[in-house]
């Protein structure tokens, strides 16, 4: 069996190829560089160049290492009948969840304010919240968006969520389709987006529906940063009516140093890691997932072109 390794992240190639042959002792894995167009049966890639799915390979499946499949998704050159699989988890749920949870926090216990504070010296307790009528708004119930979902509810805040479809989840209101959506964005405090990228997605984040979350609410994007329209998101933030947001992702990555979030001290920054794949669990589930292709049966994970996701 002929495996195809690549990643952007170059810093990471050797672990990858250790942890890859290692669980993978019958098959030769070979890191692509430019140039190789040779025959393989499974690629294995994050952010590949077009050249190496172009090639006539015979590949049986590609296994994207990661969750966002949206940039693998424009490469013209990924064949329309050849399967795309994601990474279903990799120990990335219970990552978002923290940084979603610290993020509504941060916002719910005045943090912020209190680090103000500190900044100029002053002692001054804040009014608490009001939990029970504090309401956090999650866009996207798929693993990621459940867990996070989860997370919250421990904590006693009311949630709710917005998917494509209808979804029931135990302690959380669950909303869906146009209505389903402005209903929840006019009743959330905190709105945390970790919707994938789609035709439908894109943009969704826009002055218009922003506008109608509640005065001072709380914006937290762990999806992707073409979600927001982030000049419509820094002029609410200027107006009043955001209190602020915590971004994770973007449109241009790296942030440029000229952006103007740069300069927004309502706007925490984070450089893309709420959440990390942990390699042994993704190894460990293209193994298994790899074996049961090889005899013939269905494996989970496998991308709908139509939704993209």
């Amino acid at each position: 069996m002929q495996i195809l390794f690549y990643t952007a992240d170059r810093s990471s190639l050797d672990n990858w190829m250790q942890m890859l042959r290692a669980a993978l002792p019958d098959a030769e894995v070979r890191s692509w560089e430019p140039g190789d167009d040779a025959p393989a049966d499974y690629a294995l890639v994050w952010n590949p160049p077009a050249a190496l799915l172009q090639a006539p390979r015979g590949l049986k499946a590609v296994f994207n290492l990661g969750a966002g499949v949206d940039a693998i998704l424009a490469q013209s050159a990924l064949p329309p009948d050849l399967p795309l699989i994601r990474i279903e988890d990799g120990a990335m749920a219970i990552q978002m969840a923290e940084y979603a949870t610290y993020g509504v926090m941060h916002y719910f216990r005045q943090f912020d304010r209190y680090a103000q504070q500190g900044r100029d010296g002053r002692w001054q307790p804040l009014p608490p919240r009001d939990k029970s009528s504090f309401r956090i708004g999650i866009l996207g119930l798929g693993v990621l968006g459940t867990r996070i979902a989860s997370a919250l509810t421990h904590f006693d805040f009311p949630v709710q969520g917005w998917s494509r479809g209808p979804k029931q989840l135990a302690h959380v209101d669950t909303h869906h389709g146009a209505d389903g959506l402005t209903q929840l964005l006019k009743t959330s405090n905190v709105l945390i987006s970790i919707l994938p990228l789609t035709d439908e997605t894109r943009g969704l984040l826009n002055r218009d529906t922003l506008g109608q979350l509640p005065p001072q609410s709380y914006l937290i994007n762990v999806g992707r940063g073409a979600h927001v329209d982030e000049r419509d998101l820094l002029a609410l933030i200027r107006s009043g009516h955001l209190a602020g947001a915590m971004l994770d992702v973007f449109g241009q990555e790296p942030l440029p140093p000229q952006h103007a979030f740069w300069k927004e001290p309502r706007i925490t920054i984070t450089p893309h890691i709420s959440a990390i794949t942990v390699r042994a669990e993704s190894v460990e589930q293209i193994r298994s997932k790899i074996g049961a292709l090889e005899r013939n049966e269905k494996v989970a994970g496998v991308v709908d072109r139509d939704k993209g996701y």
